[in-house]
């Protein structure tokens, strides 16, 4: 069995983010340098309360964008003035790792984010104070997988990258130096 090649942006992390990092936060040992734990990507549809095949086309669409098959979100809840009850489908989401994470990245910032309409960058202003990133598009026809005859309904998603990194600043540099368009 040959053994897959690694990841582009994964040889770019081990290759030159590490050093580059170990240098500007004056690490001493690699594993203190922050690395990409999971990308989770989140598709929240609350349409799905009165129209239970927009779940379906959502699985399908995550699939085809992620390469993973997504798992059904349900409300935990019920909320009467929603019309929503608890248990029901209203979202999908995948927690992507390992290569999958890497390749997804890779074609996120490579592919995806330069086809949004009038972008200037990503917002700087996502993070949550423990290293965390998360990123909203609005519309899942960015990504190159997609077929857009096939598109039913425009839906947006959010892609939430986890990091080790102890602070905001450290997560910036780190998903930066992977290519992350952050907004100046």
């Amino acid at each position: 069995m040959a053994d897959k090649a690694e990841p582009r942006l994964r040889q770019r992390y081990s290759k030159e983010v590490i050093p580059a990092l170990m240098k500007r936060f004056e690490y001493t040992n690699p594993m203190q340098v922050p690395r990409l734990k999971t990308i989770v990507v989140n598709m929240g549809l609350g349409e799905a309360v009165t129209n239970p095949k927009l779940i379906d086309a959502a699985v399908t669409e995550l699939t085809a964008i992620t390469g993973q098959k997504p798992v059904i979100t349900r409300a935990k809840k019920s909320i009467a003035t929603f019309k929503l009850r608890e248990n029901m489908p209203i979202g999908v989401k995948v927690t992507l790792r390992r290569e999958r994470m890497w390749e997804f990245m890779d074609r996120l910032v490579t592919l995806s984010l330069p086809r949004v309409r009038d972008f200037r960058g990503t917002n700087p202003k996502g993070f949550d104070g423990a290293g965390n990133y998360t990123l909203g598009l609005k519309e899942q026809i960015v990504f190159p997988e997609i077929d857009f005859d096939k598109v039913e309904k425009i839906k947006g998603m959010n892609i939430t990258f986890v990091t080790t990194a102890g602070t905001d600043e450290e997560a910036k540099e780190l998903l930066g130096s992977l290519g992350m368009p952050f907004r100046s």
